[in-house]
């Protein structure tokens, strides 16, 4: 079976990682795939080395159609992307399906509709996505959550971080700094107000964007919290948290998450859009309210407190983990490729 995957995105996101992990899968299931994507697209160097993988370029809708091997079947990964593949599989004339990675309602525009209405499913990361695409009653609708990359840990690295932050809690905080997103100026209100309280705590801050610049000047004067900026190596610093926040104001499913979970963090998050798929509240981590800095502060300092809960909240966590690894979400799509192009012979 060939398989065209296509990926638009100018960074280097969750849907990206999710799209690394999945193309990685299959090529290991003996699978020829095809990856339609920018010149400049951090995929071409994540995937670099991948048995029986094409490379095309591609930025906008018209675009590296001609130069695109016959597939079987298009895979999109994000919203350009779903735009590209009814286009080519227009011109193609071969089945498409997208996966839905974000929580915001489509937009009922005549065009997005002709575009759902052409795929043979949409596959919904999350519950709430879910129930979102199946109240607009387009297409099929399938749900195949995401998968946790397995992070390894490189254990120099891990004993110069842990000699760096000695002394300290650790407590952690990975993702995109676009506030609007993922609520970092919650933490630094958290950061502000356990400064006196609990000066041993520190706020290790992973991820660069749009907002970095201002988030770091709201917290000027803060010794609490350190911006680490963008960082590869994600399991070397998940092996020196003794927490981990995530107070999104939206958020698909959280797929950072299943990695903290795998690394044994116990994990504070809001109680928002998919992250309950994940996070059940007091089994595998504690939900909160979201844009609610009272419940933050009171989460944080509840749980340090507790190491009992907290390892409670650990193993819960782990046990859950055997659904969302990548050999599962590449089975779950596998048998849905399957489907869809024996039914559409």
């Amino acid at each position: 079976m060939k398989i065209c995957h296509v990926n638009l995105a100018r960074g280097f996101r969750g849907g990206e990682r999710q799209t690394q992990l999945l193309i990685e899968q299959l090529a290991e299931r003996g699978l020829e795939q095809s990856l339609v994507c920018r010149d400049d697209s951090p995929l071409r160097h994540a995937l670099h080395g991948v048995q029986a993988l094409t490379f095309v370029a591609a930025a906008q809708m018209w675009q590296g159609h001609r130069r695109t091997p016959t597939a079987d079947l298009v895979h999109a990964h994000e919203a350009r992307a779903a735009h590209w593949s009814w286009w080519h599989t227009r011109l193609a004339h071969k089945p498409w399906l997208l996966t839905r990675r974000v929580p915001q309602a489509v937009k009922n525009k005549r065009f997005n509709r002709l575009v759902y209405q052409s795929a043979a499913t949409a596959v919904a990361i999350s519950s709430p996505i879910e129930a979102h695409l199946r109240q607009r009653d387009w297409c099929p609708v399938t749900r195949i959550p995401s998968a946790l990359a397995g992070f390894t840990t490189n254990q120099t690295v891990v004993e110069t971080l842990r000699h760096r932050f000695a002394g300290h809690r650790v407590v952690g905080h990975i993702g995109a700094l676009v506030d609007r997103h993922k609520g970092q100026r919650l933490i630094i209100e958290t950061a502000r107000r356990l400064a006196d309280s609990h000066p041993d705590m520190l706020f290790l801050m992973l991820g660069e964007g749009e907002d970095e610049q201002t988030l770091k000047a709201e917290s000027a004067g803060l010794d609490n919290i350190v911006w680490e900026g963008f960082h590869d190596n994600l399991g070397d610093y998940l092996a020196v948290m003794d927490l981990f926040v995530f107070p999104s104001r939206h958020e698909g499913l959280g797929s950072t998450l299943l990695d903290v979970m795998n690394a044994g963090v116990p994990i504070i998050a809001s109680r928002v859009d998919g992250i309950p798929d994940i996070v059940h509240d007091d089994d595998s981590g504690v939900l909160i309210a979201p844009d609610n800095a009272d419940a933050l502060v009171d989460a944080v300092t509840a749980l340090a407190a507790d190491p009992e809960r907290a390892a409670r909240l650990v193993a819960g966590a782990r046990s859950r983990l055997a659904d969302y690894s990548p050999a599962a979400m590449a089975e779950a799509y596998l048998a849905l490729y399957e489907r869809i192009v024996a039914e559409s012979r």
